[in-house]
C-alpha cells in the first residue's frame, strides 16, 4: 500500500471514530436524562400515599415498568401453608425472603412479607408471625424476577429459589392465575399483619409476636446505578482524540 493509501485509510478511520464515538456520547447524554427522570419518578412513588393495588381487570394490560415501586395496599388473607422462601443477602445478613400468597377478592397476589434469618426459615420457628384472618397489606409494587440470578437459576423441582419469579412460584405452589407482580410489604404493614390488624387503623400491634418471629418488611433497596455521565465523557473524549487525528492528518507536511 502506498503512503497516500495509508494516509487515506487513517483519515477514514479517524472520521469513522469521530462520528461513532460522538454518537455514543450523545446517546449516553440522552440515557442520563432518562435515568434522572426515572430516579425522580421512583422517589415520588415510594413516598406517596398508598393506592389500591391494580385490580384483576388491569392485570393483563399492566405495564410493570410503569407501575413498579408504586406504593399500594390490598386486603386479603394469607395462605401461609403455600409460602415460598427465596434466598436473600441483605444489609442485616443472609437468610430468605418470605413470599406468601394473599387471597383477595380479585384473586391471589404474592406478597414478600420480608426477611427472615437462617434460623427462622422453618415456619414453626416463627409461629407467632403467622397470623390468621384478614389483613391489609401496604407496600411497593414490584415486577417479577424471572428465572433466577446470574449463574444461580431457580430450581423449582428442588424448591430452591434465588429470585422472586411470580409465575414459576405460582406454578410450583399450584396457585393458578395470580397477579403478574408481587408486593414488598412495608415494615409497619407486616407488624400489623402479624396481629391480624389493619395497619391504617389506630391499633397497638406491639405485642403481636416476639421479636424476630415475623418476617422483617421494609427492606426494599431502591437504588439505580447512574454512570451515564462518566460514559458520555469517555465517548466524547475518544471522539475528540479522533477529531484531533483528522486535523493532524489533514495538515500539510513541512
Amino acid at each position: 500500500m502506498t503512503q497516500r493509501g495509508k494516509r487515506l485509510g487513517l483519515l477514514a478511520l479517524c472520521l469513522s471514530g469521530t462520528l461513532l464515538f460522538g454518537a455514543l456520547g450523545v446517546w449516553q447524554v440522552d440515557r442520563l436524562g432518562w435515568k434522572r427522570d426515572l430516579i425522580q419518578r421512583v422517589e415520588t412513588r415510594i413516598h406517596a400515599p398508598a393506592v389500591p393495588a391494580p385490580s384483576r381487570a388491569q392485570w393483563a394490560t399492566l405495564d410493570p415498568d410503569d407501575a413498579e415501586y408504586r406504593r399500594v395496599k390490598v386486603r386479603g388473607r394469607y395462605l401461609h401453608e403455600r409460602e415460598t422462601l427465596v434466598d436473600a443477602l441483605t444489609a442485616v445478613g443472609p437468610g430468605a425472603w418470605v413470599l406468601t400468597p394473599l387471597q383477595t377478592q380479585d384473586g391471589i397476589i404474592l406478597v414478600n412479607r420480608g426477611f427472615v434469618a437462617q434460623e427462622r426459615r422453618v415456619p414453626h420457628a416463627r409461629a407467632g408471625g403467622q397470623g390468621a384472618g384478614e389483613v391489609t397489606v401496604t407496600g411497593l409494587l414490584r415486577k417479577t424476577e424471572p428465572e433466577g440470578r446470574i449463574l444461580r437459576p431457580n430450581e423449582p423441582d428442588a424448591d430452591r429459589w434465588f429470585s422472586r419469579d411470580v409465575l414459576a412460584i405460582a406454578s410450583a405452589r399450584g396457585l393458578g392465575d395470580v397477579a403478574p407482580f408481587f408486593i414488598d410489604a412495608d415494615a409497619d404493614a407486616e407488624a400489623a399483619a402479624a396481629a391480624g390488624a389493619d395497619p391504617d387503623a389506630d391499633t397497638d400491634t406491639g405485642g403481636a409476636s416476639r421479636p424476630g418471629e415475623s418476617p422483617r418488611g421494609g427492606l426494599t433497596v431502591v437504588s439505580f446505578r447512574n454512570a451515564h455521565l462518566a460514559y458520555a465523557a469517555t465517548w466524547f473524549a475518544l471522539a475528540a482524540l479522533c477529531a484531533a487525528g483528522l486535523v493532524l492528518l489533514r495538515s500539510p507536511r513541512n
